[in-house]
C-alpha cells in the first residue's frame, strides 16, 4: 500500500464485523487494512470467509497468530469438548476472556505502525450476549488506555455499539452491501450452510425477521 491506509478494522468475518468493514469503507474508500485473528478458534471457517469478504471490499487483510488465548482459559469457542450454552447468571460458555482485549491492543499497534488514525471494531452493547468486553465503558477505557500505552491519538470507533440487529441489518443495507451477508460467517457450529440453531445463528435470524429483510446466507 502506497499512501498510509486511514482505518484498521478488526475483522473476524462475522455479521457484525463485515458491517463494520462496509461502514469503515463507506468512510475511507478502500484506503482500510483489514485484520483477522487466528486464536485457537474451533472453526477456522470464518478466517476464509474474512478473506473472501476482504477481496469484496477491495481492501488488504493480514491475519494474526493470537494462538496463545486458547491456553489462558477453556471456553466453548476454543475447546470443542465444552458445550455452547448460556446459562441464566453466567456468563455464555462462549465468552473469550481477554479476547476484544487482545484484539484491540494489537489492532491500536498496527494502526499505530501504518499511520491510521482509527481502529473500526463490530461490537455492540445492545445485543452483546452479556459480553463484558462489548461495552461501551469498555471501549473508552482501552481507547484511553491504548493511547497511553504508545503515545498516540488513535480513535477507536464502534458504529454498531447502539444498533439492534436488526438495525445492523439495515444500515448494511443502506450501505448497499447487504450482498455481503452471503459470505459473512457466525454460526458457533462452524457450519455452512449454517446450522440456524445455535445461539449467534438464532440471534442472526431474530435480526433480519424484526428488519423484515431476507438473510442472504444460507441455511441448513
Amino acid at each position: 500500500m502506497k499512501t498510509k491506509p486511514k482505518a484498521v478494522v478488526l475483522f473476524s468475518g462475522g455479521q457484525d464485523s463485515a458491517t463494520c468493514l462496509a461502514q469503515a469503507c463507506a468512510d475511507f474508500g478502500n484506503d482500510v487494512v483489514a485484520v483477522g485473528f487466528d486464536y485457537g478458534q474451533r472453526h477456522k471457517i470464518e478466517l476464509e470467509q474474512a478473506k473472501i469478504l476482504a477481496e469484496l471490499g477491495g481492501v488488504s487483510y493480514r491475519i494474526i497468530d493470537l494462538n496463545f488465548i486458547s491456553q489462558l482459559t477453556p471456553n466453548s469457542l476454543t475447546d470443542a469438548s465444552i458445550e455452547i450454552d448460556h446459562k441464566e447468571g453466567e456468563l455464555p460458555s462462549t465468552f473469550v476472556p481477554g479476547r476484544n482485549l487482545f484484539f484491540i491492543s494489537v489492532g491500536a499497534v498496527i494502526a499505530r505502525q501504518l499511520g491510521a488514525p482509527y481502529l473500526y471494531i463490530g461490537i455492540c452493547q445492545t445485543d452483546y450476549s452479556g459480553y463484558p468486553d462489548c461495552r461501551d465503558d469498555f471501549i473508552k477505557a482501552t481507547q484511553q488506555t491504548v493511547n497511553l500505552a504508545m503515545e498516540t491519538d488513535l480513535e477507536i470507533r464502534t458504529p454498531l455499539m447502539w444498533l439492534t440487529k436488526a438495525e445492523t441489518v439495515t444500515l448494511m443495507a443502506d450501505l448497499g452491501r447487504l450482498d455481503w451477508y452471503k459470505e459473512s460467517h457466525t454460526c458457533y457450529e462452524g457450519s455452512r450452510p449454517a446450522c440456524g440453531k445455535c445461539p449467534a445463528c438464532l440471534l442472526r435470524l431474530k435480526g433480519f425477521e424484526e428488519a423484515g429483510i431476507s438473510d442472504p446466507l444460507s441455511y441448513q
